[in-house]
């Protein structure tokens, strides 16, 4: 037996044991998406009669805990969120789950800043012949989080993929090592609509041979993805490592050989999605998953050459203020990447800051193009950080327009049905 596998075995403990190690008055980050501790946090709410007053945050959640979604369990559990996934989304109702804003690349060290967490946990591979493991799927906040708290423990988890990049952590850091057996997070592939299709196509006659983009995951995106089929040499620098984007990369079309930084790696710093997408992370030298703090960086973002930052929205208005995250004053989501790979976008040299999104919403009976924002909604991306908008109707561009340039852009890329009431609220409310 090894000095590691000894080092290791001292540290593994029992699923009671682990919990045993919360108490009263924790603040705990749980790891992120496909790092999320499923496990620990499904038997959270059982240490509720000894405990009160635990935070947890939780961000982009891959399921749903009784920790947060009984109401009962208030004075033990406060649950915040950086961004809303399907069961934040039902709980926020319940009063139990609150968002906090932020951008994907600093809203942790910013957290650290105000108040560090002191309890992280998370999931990682098991131990290698050198004493390491690595947090696989997620590096976004890991690594930053394992170093700022005071205990750490990690569920172990064998069905994991080995990712490279900066997913290395070892075993000295980490405190104790609860062994799991469970699958791991898969986010079935959005069927593509034929308003994707439309969406994708205007989108990808925006994009060129040998730029770098950054996606992110829905029916429009996948349809973006399916119609850069005939691109050449595209290079990948993205928060999110999607299964749209392997497929990409195994029909050769992404190869970041024309990549002016990282060039011929797929930069990411997590992934989400099919087991396809696992099984081609697994082992594969041209994926690298880095830190949120450096990979989300606008000015890091900026210094890759004709870099296209593509994203969706909830809602624009005729000045090109985009909401992303919310539907009037509640939450929908969070702000996630979309400004900083925006932002990035058009700092960088010929770069492009696109979203794309349907012309309409709730069975074409509200234009996703309104005169402006519904009261209370979140500007995600700043009227100032955008090229284009798209819609099954075309392209409105966006770069260097007035607002009454603007204003008649969008309305030619709105549902016809809303084109002459837009006119009419822009005249009456002088927009422009």
């Amino acid at each position: 037996m090894t000095r590691y596998q000894e080092k290791y075995n001292s540290k593994k403990i029992t699923m009671d044991e682990a919990l045993a190690l919360i108490k009263s008055g924790d603040e705990i980050v749980a790891g992120f998406c496909g790092g999320e501790p499923m496990a620990i946090l499904k038997q959270l709410h059982t240490i509720k009669d000894r405990v009160t007053d635990v935070t947890v945050w939780y961000s982009l959640g891959m399921g749903k805990y009784e920790f947060f979604t009984n109401p009962e369990l208030k004075l033990h559990f406060t649950t915040n969120s950086w961004f809303h996934g399907f069961g934040a989304r039902e709980a926020h109702s319940l009063g139990t789950v609150s968002f906090q804003p932020g951008h994907l690349h600093n809203a942790f060290t910013r957290k650290i800043e105000v108040k560090p967490p002191n309890v992280f946990i998370g999931t990682v591979t098991p131990m290698d012949q050198h004493g390491y493991v690595k947090t696989s799927l997620s590096v976004l906040y890991e690594k930053t989080f394992v170093e700022h708290a005071d205990l750490v423990i990690m569920e172990v988890n064998p069905h994991l993929p080995n990712v490279g990049g900066d997913t290395e952590l070892p075993i000295d850091l980490v405190d104790y090592f609860v062994e799991v057996d469970r699958p791991i997070p898969v986010l079935p592939t959005a069927e593509v609509q034929e308003l994707d299709k439309i969406i994708g196509g205007y989108v990808a006659s925006l994009v060129n041979d040998g730029d770098t983009i950054q996606l992110g995951i829905g029916g429009i995106p996948n349809a973006v993805a399916l119609a850069f089929m005939d691109k050449k040499d595209l290079g990948v620098h993205t928060e999110m490592i999607t299964s749209s984007m392997a497929a990409l990369a195994e029909a050769g079309v992404i190869t970041g050989s024309k990549k002016s930084l990282h060039r011929g790696k797929m930069i990411g710093t997590f992934a989400l999605g099919n087991q396809k997408l696992y099984d081609f992370l697994d082992g594969n030298p041209s994926v690298q998953l880095l830190r949120g703090n450096y990979v989300n960086n606008p000015f890091v973002i900026a210094k890759n050459d004709n870099m296209v930052s593509i994203n969706t929205a909830l809602q624009v208005d005729l000045s090109g203020q985009v909401c992303s995250e919310s539907i009037g004053l509640r939450t929908y989501s969070g702000s996630g990447g979309q400004n900083d790979t925006a932002e990035g976008a058009i700092h960088a040299k010929n770069g492009r800051s696109i979203i794309a999104l349907y012309s309409t919403a709730k069975n074409g009976t509200i234009s996703a193009i309104q005169p402006w924002l519904t009261p209370g909604a979140a500007v995600t991306l700043s009227r100032n950080n955008i090229d284009y908008i798209v819609t099954e109707y075309g392209i409105a561009p966006m770069k260097a327009r007035t607002i009454k340039q603007r204003v008649e852009n969008l309305i030619a890329i709105a549902h016809p049905d809303f084109r002459s009431e837009l006119r009419e609220m822009a005249f009456k409310h002088e927009i422009w």
